[in-house]
């Protein structure tokens, strides 16, 4: 079973306080996506494999490591894409590949619409990037379709996430490690009037992060 690694970091629990106001502008917020994606993956790629090597100093030769495996990072558009810059400054040897899903408001369900995969694995390691796991359903599309791409390793990086979310991706890819900053309390049931949220919003989450990134919502 992958683990799920709930981060402890007062870094990331200051900065998560932060992004959920409602009143922080959508310039702060795209920065606090982007920080809080370094802290993150800091931690998600704390088993990376190293290949021993030398180097010369100033002084002399010096014992070292390098990575030993190529990383994918796999943004699930759109609001995944704020996740990239960070996490790239920190590893600018790896790879990005842009995987489209969009949740069917109606039915909850992933709808894909963009994928770019080249044919045959370029990576070893995967790492999906998207701030809300709330339903699950485009974790669960966007790993089917690395797995179907023949990726060996994945991991899933998010900032907020709800129980079903994270219990839907263990349940359908129980190999893959869930890195988060925070799990709420529960999804959004069925509206009842027409002043209730969405079904489906992590509660209490912060909204939408797409619309909050991109000053949309």
């Amino acid at each position: 079973m992958g683990r799920v690694v709930v981060s402890k970091h007062p870094l990331i629990q200051h900065k998560l306080t932060l992004l959920r106001d409602v009143n922080t502008e959508p310039k702060k917020f795209r920065e606090l996506i982007r920080e809080l994606s370094i802290l993150l993956a800091y931690e998600a790629t704390a088993d990376l494999a190293l290949e021993p090597t030398q180097v010369t100093t100033p002084l002399g030769r010096a014992d070292g490591a390098m990575l030993s495996e190529k990383i994918g990072l796999i943004p699930i558009l759109r609001a995944g894409l704020g996740m990239v810059e960070g996490i790239w400054e920190m590893m600018p040897t790896a790879e990005v590949w842009h995987i489209g899903l969009y949740r069917d408001h109606n039915t909850l369900q992933p709808v894909a619409y963009y994928n770019k995969l080249p044919v045959n694995p370029t990576v070893q390691v995967c790492l999906i990037l998207d701030p809300m796991l709330a339903t699950g359903g485009s974790a669960v599309a966007a790993a089917d379709i690395l797995k179907d791409w023949g990726a060996r390793r994945i991991k899933f990086v998010g900032i907020i996430a709800a129980p079903e979310g994270v219990q839907l991706l263990q349940e359908r890819h129980p190999d893959i490690d869930i890195h988060i900053g925070v799990i709420d309390d529960h999804l959004t049931p069925e509206p009842r009037l027409p002043t209730d949220p969405p079904r489906g919003y992590i509660v209490p989450g912060l909204g939408d992060a797409g619309d909050r990134q991109f000053g949309t919502g």
